[in-house]
């Protein structure tokens, strides 16, 4: 089992988290939300259990103690107050998917069988419309101060729950916690697969906070600017409730065209994000000095200096030297986590050539969601990391090549799906997960994913063809955006062969030909140059045989996961 770097305090749920980290950090702030004036202020961790009881506390008093409460709207404070007051003493939250259509967060809500929604306005006008259609869904309540008199207001169900506790209305407060029981419901984004609800626990959440904090520190006086949607696990995790355990403060970004405004503004400490944002990043950063001969000469002298000073000596001068890239990240950044998605380890090295610590970590939401993770001083830039503490992590049914299905056990692994036994009985066996991930472990414990088990194109010879370690290929190429590899059938031949849908980078392409527009037939020929070399560098079987050319962007999850199931063309 690997062995805890740092110590951690025991937590024997969510509310005895948030009360512990109360009595710890009491007046600090814990959250950075903005004023109707768009000024920064503090709320400290006094107020927000207090916010937490006092909700608790009105909704127990009006029935929904035993429950189902989705919450639906963007990353903001009220968004965290009502996941705690849910959690602490109530029912059980369910998170939803903002960027769904309407459709999707209806066939959520009435599969989950939600009695109360709490929204933000953006969402009201749907939301009170869904109201009348779904018959379990008997009240939405408004995130914001919203002049309607069909919706309460959660201040004011906050201002409510104020009054009942000074009347002596103790039993949120007191309510007794069973951690083994179902607490929060999460559909997973389902990038192969319909969306299926995963249970989990206090116990779920808690085991894998302590596990995660043991290897990564995360200190009371870092800050984060909350990005990734906080309906996912991987951020309400470890941009949230791992937040809220280590004394740190959360502050919340207004979209992904506002990240780097943000991040000047609250000069975080700590960020939480996808490979794609990395990979733009690093694109930017390379493009921009590419423009200029200087640069391109500074940057590639000062990158592997600024690396062999890092790596070897443990001096970060590419802060220094990079200092602008840094300034434009709020200047404070001291760890970057990767996760969701496997980043192209070319990214994760030349970021940290220029003065950045990543690690890349990985997980699944039936996971809570951290089961590996590199290490600050132990890394492998290929590689998820190894098994956190307390969990463990295998390869099972490898081949000669050691790639095999990746399992886990652990006090982090969901309960089941929701009202759907034969999902849990297929991957929940003897209490090993199987993740539908394949990978493979080198001889110190490092984990490497190959790709996904339902994604494999299997020739009739019987060879593995695995297309994310295609789409790597693809995409290295600077005329092409994204891609998607998959397997057609070919009837006569009786085999699957290797097609991609590609999407070019038109900005790229135009800058190529140094025209405003390039006529499609230049793009074609572009792209089919691109196609063959990547070619050039594959075995046989391997080989692209067929590809289509998309101008629209594939479809994503809001984790950036391309939804294979729905862009086959």
């Amino acid at each position: 089992m690997t062995e805890m770097i740092h110590s951690v305090r025991r937590i024997r749920d969510l509310k005895d988290m948030l009360y512990q980290s109360t009595e710890l950090y009491g007046e600090k702030a814990a959250f950075h939300p903005r004023d109707a004036e768009d000024r920064y202020y503090d709320i400290s961790y006094n107020r927000f259990r207090e916010e937490v009881d006092a909700l608790g506390t009105y909704l127990l008093e009006k029935g929904y103690g035993s429950k189902f409460i989705a919450v639906l709207g963007e990353n903001r404070y009220e968004w965290c107050l009502t996941y705690m007051a849910v959690v602490c003493g109530t029912g059980v939250i369910v998170p939803i998917d903002k960027e769904l259509s309407r459709e999707e967060i209806k066939n959520l809500l009435i599969r989950s069988e939600s009695s109360l929604l709490i929204t933000s306005s953006k969402y009201l006008k749907m939301a009170n419309e869904l109201k009348k259609e779904i018959p379990s869904l008997d009240l939405v309540v408004s995130m914001d101060n919203t002049q309607t008199s069909e919706n309460p207001i959660l201040g004011d169900l906050i201002s409510e729950g104020k009054k009942l506790l000074e009347q002596g209305k103790k039993e949120y407060v007191d309510a007794f916690i069973d951690r083994d029981a179902l607490s929060i419901l999460l559909y997973t984004s389902g990038t192969t697969d319909l969306a299926k609800g995963v249970m989990l626990s206090h116990r779920n959440i808690c085991s894998n906070i302590m596990s995660v904090r043991s290897v990564i520190p995360i200190y009371s006086s870092d800050k984060l600017v909350s990005i990734l949607p906080l309906h996912h696990t991987y951020e309400c995790t470890c941009g949230f409730l791992l937040l809220i355990y280590s004394g740190a403060s959360i502050a919340f970004n207004e979209g992904l065209k506002h990240i780097a405004k943000n991040m000047k503004e609250v000069k975080p400490t700590v960020a939480l994000l996808v490979p794609l944002i990395l990979e733009s990043l690093y694109k930017k950063v390379v493009e921009g000095a590419s423009r200029k001969f200087i640069s391109k000469i500074m940057f590639r002298v000062l990158s592997p200096l600024s690396f062999f000073f890092s790596d070897k000596l443990g001096i970060n001068i590419g802060k220094k030297i990079f200092a602008k890239v840094h300034n434009n990240l709020g200047g404070n950044l001291r760890l970057i986590i990767s996760g969701a998605a496997g980043i192209d380890p070319e990214v994760s090295k030349g970021l940290r050539s220029i003065g950045f610590k990543i690690l890349q970590g990985y997980g699944l939401t039936e996971c809570s969601p951290i089961a590996t993770v590199n290490r600050e001083d132990n890394f492998i830039d290929s590689s998820i990391g190894l098994a956190i503490p307390y969990v463990d992590v295998k390869i099972t049914d490898a081949g000669e090549d050691g790639i095999g299905e990746i399992l886990i056990r652990g006090e982090n692994v969901m309960l089941g799906y929701y009202k759907n036994r034969e999902a849990t009985e297929a991957v929940l066996k003897k209490e090993w997960l199987y993740t539908g991930d394949l990978g493979y472990m080198d001889k110190n414990g490092f984990f490497f994913i190959s790709g996904r088990k339902k994604n494999v194109i299997v020739t009739k010879n019987g060879k593995n063809i695995f297309p994310e370690e295609v789409e790597s290929y693809i995409n290295k190429s600077k005329y092409i955006l994204e891609s998607m590899v998959w397997g057609k059938y070919e009837t006569n031949m009786q085999e699957n062969y290797v097609h991609a849908t590609l999407v070019p980078d038109i900005e790229a392409i135009n800058e190529r030909f140094m025209l405003q527009t390039t006529s499609e037939q230049d793009i074609e020929h572009l792209i089919e140059e691109e196609i063959r070399e990547v070619n050039s560098l594959l075995p046989l079987y391997k080989k692209i045989k067929s590809y289509t050319i998309q101008y629209e962007e594939l479809e994503k999850t809001t984790t950036k996961k391309i939804k294979r199931y729905v862009n086959k063309d």
